[in-house]
């Protein structure tokens, strides 16, 4: 077909140079005309030469108005005449190049050919589109549809989805040939979008703080269940969701993707109907929601809905997240800081938890995240310590290179050389220990996200490993964790171990010498800001309080994180060039030429928002050669975790970051502005809600 098509080219090319050649032809007889009609009238008015004008009677007017007119008619006729032939011999019958056997196998199969010249003009078709209304002989098909250019210098075997006249079609382009296949897939479309809008979607809704909201009391007689049960079932109900309770507090949900598609459109306002349930209530009842589809297999579906659940309750609750097997996951709602969890039961069931996985191993490894900082060295100690205790070796998965500046004097101030040579590995020889230990223990804290830890190759080795975290939980996450305690309404990593450490059962209790005690406590006033950030509460002065029974100086915790002067002058320099692009919203950009900590941007963020009505503050530096960095903060009222989300980072609802690879100032600059165009409104706080 294809030969075919290349062989007669030439003579279908030949019909649009004749038709040019004709219109030109055409174009010079009216100007030749006009020009002697004007000379004519020129003529007779000045009567040139002598007697033009007697001469010219009305009668020789009209005879030659009726000859130009007979003349103008012959050659339509002849130009319609020789069209007709041109298009005769180039307007190729299908039948005739592929035979009519096969145009009958093109027209079942429902496939269009198109052949074009070297300016996109169609030349010849095979009538399937015409045969639909859809003439284009003679018109410029890139014109007609635009989205045929991706074609051009691409892949053989892409192909184009495109629709006209209410029918789909995939489109693939033979440039040798200059030859477009058309195939009709509105059919298959159809199906496509029947079954995808039918599909099974399997989902769990979750009342987050069920104990705390029904106290002593029979959840049926409590009156803010039963309201917040009935808003559930209304808004199932009028979504056409299938609901059956399983626990007192959960609903297992069966529905369609149509159904899952009304919940998203309305960004699954039942987070915000069963928020303003709690309003002149001593507890803010939220929901978390899970729900997953596109699998066949109601048994993955289950699993991906549980997955996602989880991941919501991790990241705080009071929001609604989405799987889609094989795309991004998507997150609704957490306009909510998460609430504090003070159940002194649990930390002891999640301290006796570790200590028991720990006690079962024969040695343990822990590290916090790539350029680690305080809170994360805090962490590691925290671990350490319950080592110690136990009678476990553990070593600190550590590169220097790779850690804060001021974490590095704390680490060597910490621990001595001795101790230092004894606990402190390399990402490289973690790697090594744990490929030829496999029953060791691999603890990950103050982060979850695989790409971010400090030896992620080490990661890979361990067979056993647990993650303790304050962050909220983000799409990538670390893979089956024998434990895993993701808790965001704790301020910090240290603070979350000094809680397991204090709270811990057995005889005799946990220990933490005063040098250990006092680097955990400069990891929580690191994360908290010297208790000043928005996401300290009760429990942070308790983890304190612990840390200063064990003797942690407070003035030298300071002294960690006390500036140099040039990194003074640095923060101030960084702020100074704040702008607001909205109401409460600051941002600040770092001299590209510099390479900045990422704790300076951090504190140039915190610096930012002590300025009075500052909600939110973000910092943009390039914190290595080729990577840039945005540091946020806010004041509870913004949720910047989701803002940094939205450009592929993650942290805190307070406090998060996001980086960029490859990128420039102008670029992060541009993505940051449209992230807050977009999405601002959605991270704001719904203080109603509370």
């Amino acid at each position: 077909m294809a030969d075919f098509v290349r062989k007669n080219r030439k003579k279908n090319v030949s019909m649009s140079d004749a038709l040019r050649w004709m219109r030109v032809r055409l174009l010079v007889l009216t100007f030749l005309e006009t020009a002697l009609l004007i000379t004519a009238i020129v003529f007779y008015f000045y009567d040139f030469p002598a007697g033009f004008k007697e001469r010219m009677k009305p009668d020789y007017w009209i005879f030659a108005m009726v000859g130009v007119f007979a003349i103008n008619m012959i050659v339509l006729w002849l130009s319609m005449a020789r069209l007709s032939s041109l298009r005769h011999k180039t307007d190729l019958d299908a039948a005739s190049i592929i035979g009519s056997d096969v145009q009958e196998a093109y027209n079942f199969g429902e496939i269009g050919l198109i052949v074009t010249d070297n300016r996109d003009n169609v030349i010849w078709d095979n009538n399937l589109l015409k045969d639909r209304q859809v003439n284009l002989l003679d018109m410029n098909i890139l014109e007609w549809q635009p989205a045929l250019r991706d074609l051009k210098n691409a892949p053989p075997d892409m192909v184009v989805k495109i629709e006209a006249n209410g029918r789909n079609y995939n489109v693939k382009y033979l440039p040798e040939a200059h030859l477009y296949i058309f195939k009709d897939t509105s059919e298959y479309e159809s199906i496509f979008n029947y079954s995808r809008v039918h599909a099974t979607v399997v989902g769990v809704i979750m009342i987050d703080n069920f104990t705390e909201i029904v106290g002593k009391t029979e959840d049926e007689n409590n009156d803010l269940v039963t309201s917040i049960r009935q808003e559930i079932l209304n808004y199932c109900k009028e979504k056409g969701v299938l609901l059956r309770r399983f626990r007192n507090d959960s609903y297992f949900a069966v529905c369609n993707y149509a159904s899952l598609q009304k919940m998203e459109e309305d960004g699954f306002s039942l987070l915000t109907k069963v928020r303003v349930l709690g309003k002149g209530q001593n507890i803010a009842p939220t929901l978390s929601i899970g729900f997953a589809h596109d699998f066949p297999s109601v048994i993955k579906l289950n699993e991906m809905a549980s997955s996602a659940i989880d991941m919501a309750m991790s990241r705080g609750g009071d929001q609604a997240v989405v799987s889609h097997y094989g795309e991004d996951i998507k997150f609704f709602g957490g306009k909510t800081a998460a609430l504090e969890n003070s159940s002194a039961v649990k930390f002891r069931t999640n301290a006796d938890a570790i200590l028991s996985i720990i006690s079962d191993s024969k040695e343990v490894l822990v590290m916090g995240h790539n350029d680690m900082d305080m809170d994360a060295l805090g962490a590691c100690i925290g671990v350490y310590a319950m080592c110690l205790h136990l009678g476990k070796p553990c070593y600190i998965i550590i590169d220097l290179k790779r850690t804060e500046k001021k974490t590095r004097y704390a680490f060597l101030a910490t621990f001595d050389k001795e101790t230092r040579d004894r606990i402190a590995i390399s990402p490289r020889q973690a790697e090594e220990r744990l490929a030829a230990n496999p029953s060791a223990l691999l603890a990950v804290v103050d982060v979850s996200v695989p790409n971010n830890v400090m030896a992620p190759r080490a990661l890979e080795k361990g067979n056993k490993t647990i993650v303790i975290d304050h962050h909220l939980r983000g799409e990538s996450y670390l893979d089956k964790p024998v434990f895993e305690y993701v808790d965001p309404s704790a301020s910090s990593a240290s603070e979350i171990l000094a809680e397991f450490i204090h709270y811990a059962s057995g005889s005799p209790r946990i220990e933490i010498p005063s040098h250990l005690a006092t680097t955990m406590l400069s990891g929580i006033f690191l994360d908290t800001t010297f208790f000043k950030s928005n996401s300290v509460g009760v429990r942070t002065f308790e983890a304190a309080e612990v840390l200063r029974e064990f003797g942690a100086d407070p003035r030298r915790a300071d002294d960690f994180l006390k500036d140099e002067y040039e990194e003074y002058l640095l923060v101030n320099k960084i702020a100074s060039t704040m702008k607001m692009p909205y109401r409460g919203v600051m941002y600040a950009v770092c001299d590209e030429s510099d390479i900045i900590e990422r704790s300076t941007l951090a504190k140039a963020a915190n610096t930012m928002m002590s300025l009075k009505d500052t909600n939110a503050a973000f910092v943009i530096g390039k914190v290595e050669e080729k990577e840039w960095r945005i540091s946020a903060r806010s004041d509870n009222t913004i949720n910047v975790q989701l803002l940094c989300e939205k450009m592929g980072g993650g942290g805190h609802f307070s406090m998060a970051a996001c980086t960029f690879q490859n990128s420039t100032l102008a670029v992060v600059e541009g993505k940051l502005l449209n992230t807050l165009q977009t999405y601002l409104d959605d991270a704001r706080n719904d203080v109603g809600g509370h």
